[in-house]
């Protein structure tokens, strides 16, 4: 956890307490099914966000077929054709400001790219993957 807090320092503590929150709660989920759990993990959470499989609709996608590796430019959702703004909170203030719509998000995507909602652990994952990349 103690990497989370030092990723969290780089933005505003409105943007890091939602986040900080958001992550804790995730943390005692997963608590509850792993009493082991040392902590979310970037290098887990890189490996979600880039692997490829079939997912919605049955095309061979990744997190990174909309949102690019590079999370400081716009992405484009690959069935939509629409602009996503950047994951870099640097860039993009409103990215991870909000507990509604991170939930949103997370549910949504990874039912575009593994066809079912993601687990606590995954999704603190990821969060901590994007943290470490801004």
């Amino acid at each position: 956890m103690k990497l989370i807090y030092l990723l969290l320092f780089t933005f505003s503590l409105s943007y890091a307490s939602v986040v900080t929150d958001y992550l804790n709660s995730l943390e005692n989920e997963v608590k509850k099914e792993n009493s082991n759990f040392k902590g979310f993990d970037k290098k887990r959470g890189e490996k979600i966000f880039t692997a490829k499989h079939l997912g919605k609709k049955g095309k061979e996608i990744s997190c990174v077929s909309c949102h690019t590796n590079n999370f400081t430019q716009n992405g484009e959702n690959i069935f939509t054709g629409k602009v996503i703004k950047p994951l870099s909170p640097k860039v993009n203030p409103k990215r991870l400001s909000e507990l509604k719509t991170m939930k949103k998000w997370l549910k949504r995507n990874f039912k575009d790219v593994y066809v079912r909602e993601g687990t606590a652990l995954e999704k603190g994952d990821v969060i901590t993957y994007i943290l470490s990349k801004d």
